[in-house]
């Protein structure tokens, strides 16, 4: 059976944004006109999709934007998506719009919907990975996860100004429910004294044990970063458990919270959306569907949603004992 031939082709972007996502935009539009397809873009992600918030782009639609972060095309998540009626709703939308083939520009809950949807309707869909979490499989690096290293790195070394200014601990939550790659690798290259994330166990008794050292060895003052996603709970909870075993440590915390999520995309962000962008228009002319397009070994990969949703990126632990050794 002959490939229908793509003419229109809709973009959307899902769930937390994530700086870099309009970089990708920029490149899906223009290397999609470059071909001379027509590209519809949908607000407000699955949720647009339903509520048929379609709007055609052409190269203005795109300019000025790689250097911007957040979305131009707006982030929603969409329980109604889930539901047999919703997804009908959204393929009928794009039934009514001529769309051949969609592109997703998210994490696992929009390769999750993008998978189901593209099954039930055989319809072909490929996927971009738009995450600051860097947890999903098939990919080195994700979108947006470069940047967030970044704005983490320049607000800790702010705050270790004041830190030693001061003679104070300051637990530093970073975000990461579920993935320790941002408390990680920021951790090592602020020199942070510790560093907590969800793949292991926090034990206080441990933390206690370290910081009295510190405290004899003259260290009164330092960094820990802390994943939200901890077992031992989130920086104010593990502060306070310190707190009581240390009542001469003078502790602060600090929530970076969504600042993580804005600003504009590092250079390395920008090019891995280019990059990636650019072939999600590719490898749909090529009759590939169902799959996320992302960067191993500096090649472009093709990983499908099954794997791409059932497995998951695991950080190195090697660097969390190369981090601890650093700071003694």
């Amino acid at each position: 059976m002959a490939l229908k031939r793509i003419k229109r082709i809709a973009l959307l972007t899902s769930g937390g944004d994530a700086p870099g996502m309009n970089a990708a935009i920029r490149a899906v539009v223009r290397h999609g006109l470059y071909h001379n397809l027509e590209i519809m873009g949908i607000y407000n992600g699955y949720q647009g999709m339903i509520e048929n918030h379609f709007e055609l782009m052409d190269r203005q639609s795109v300019s000025n934007i790689i250097q911007r972060g957040g979305t131009i095309l707006k982030s929603a998540r969409s329980k109604y998506f889930k539901t047999d009626e919703g997804m009908e709703k959204a393929w009928n939308n794009l039934l009514e719009h001529n769309i051949d083939a969609l592109v997703v520009i998210g994490g696992d809950g929009t390769f999750t919907g993008a998978k189901i949807f593209g099954e039930k309707y055989d319809f072909p869909i490929v996927g971009l990975p738009g995450t600051i979490d860097n947890d999903l499989y098939g990919t080195d690096l994700t979108i947006g996860y470069d940047t967030a290293v970044n704005t983490v790195v320049q607000a800790v070394d702010k705050i270790k100004d004041t830190a030693s200014s001061h003679d104070r601990l300051f637990f530093v939550e970073v975000m990461g429910r579920d993935a320790g790659f941002i408390a990680l690798n920021s951790g090592l290259a602020v020199g942070a004294h510790n560093i907590l994330v969800p793949e292991t166990r926090t034990y206080i008794d441990n933390l206690i044990r370290m910081l009295k050292h510190d405290w004899k060895m003259n260290k009164s003052s330092g960094i820990i970063i802390v994943a939200e996603g901890d077992d031992e709970g989130g920086a104010y909870e593990i502060a306070a458990k310190v707190k009581d075993k240390l009542p001469d440590y003078d502790t602060r915390v600090t929530i970076l919270g969504h600042i993580q999520r804005g600003g504009a995309p590092s250079a390395n962000d920008r090019i891995l959306a280019s990059l990636l962008g650019y072939d999600a228009v590719s490898t749909l002319l090529n009759g590939n569907r169902g799959v996320m397009v992302g960067m191993v070994n500096n090649k472009i990969a093709y990983t499908p949603f099954s794997q791409s949703i059932k497995y998951h990126n695991e950080i190195n632990r090697n660097l969390l004992e190369i981090a601890r050794l650093l700071s003694l």
